[in-house]
């Protein structure tokens, strides 16, 4: 039997008005078996014009750059009513909730921090290759809480609105450890993680993970660990 052939590298543009930032990102990009990069831009401009041209699986965009800021890039490449949304993720060094609510709000699939490290900017990159969303772990809980009690409102920082998350109804009774699974995802945990915390193997928590996701009809983890924050299945760590 003749195996299949592999599958191409996933294509990824970078825009960071910092040199030493695009090129930290490419080394390490470029040194993984299944990313490459193809396309480097120093502004927003450049970024949406080489995003355009190049067709990237994925632009990896800072928020501020010169001439078009990273949000404003996000809206023109993956908005609403863009034809053929790209996939974008976000990656920044300032963690305000106007940023990720804008950068949500304007069609990215993730939302980084440049501190959270290169493994989970590859992680970023795969799952929105693959359709998915990652946000750091650290806005996530935070995102999660705004996005799921309204009874917070009232305390809450005048601002922008969070984004809806869609509707996630439950088809199908979870299991214990897919809850184990869930109430770890709501905490923001990587895939890796989730399997050392369980002391069970990476696959199996894929495996647990894509059940868990056609049982509540969930497009991506970011409406899995809502599900779990708006029924009582999640509780921020002290």
């Amino acid at each position: 039997m003749t195996p299949a052939p592999p599958s191409p590298p996933i294509r990824v543009l970078i825009a960071d008005d910092q040199e030493m930032v695009r090129t930290g990102f490419r080394f390490f990009l470029d040194a993984q078996p299944d990313i490459t990069v193809v396309a480097e831009a120093a502004d927003g401009e450049e970024a949406v014009a080489l995003a355009r041209s190049e067709r990237p699986d994925v632009c990896l965009l800072d928020i501020r750059m010169p001439r078009l800021d990273g949000l404003e890039a996000t809206r023109l490449l993956a908005g609403p009513g863009v034809a053929d949304p790209m996939r974008v993720v976000v990656v920044t060094t300032f963690d305000l909730d106007e940023y990720v609510y804008g950068a949500l709000r304007g069609g990215a699939c993730g939302f980084l921090l440049k501190d959270s490290g290169p493994t989970l900017l590859a992680e970023a990159v795969r799952a929105a290759a693959a359709g998915d969303s990652l946000v750091s772990p650290s806005i996530t809980v935070r995102l999660l809480q705004h996005i799921t009690a309204p009874q917070a409102a009232e305390s809450r920082p005048t601002g922008p609105p969070p984004p809806p998350v869609s509707a996630v109804t439950l088809r199908e009774p979870l299991t214990d450890r897919e809850l184990d699974v869930v109430r770890l995802v709501a905490l923001g945990r990587t895939n890796a993680e989730i399997a050392a915390s369980l002391y069970v193997s990476l696959s199996t928590v894929k495996t647990h993970l894509s059940s868990v996701q056609v049982k509540l009809a969930a497009r991506n983890r970011v409406e899995i660990a809502a599900w779990a924050w708006q029924n009582g299945h999640a509780h921020p760590e002290t």
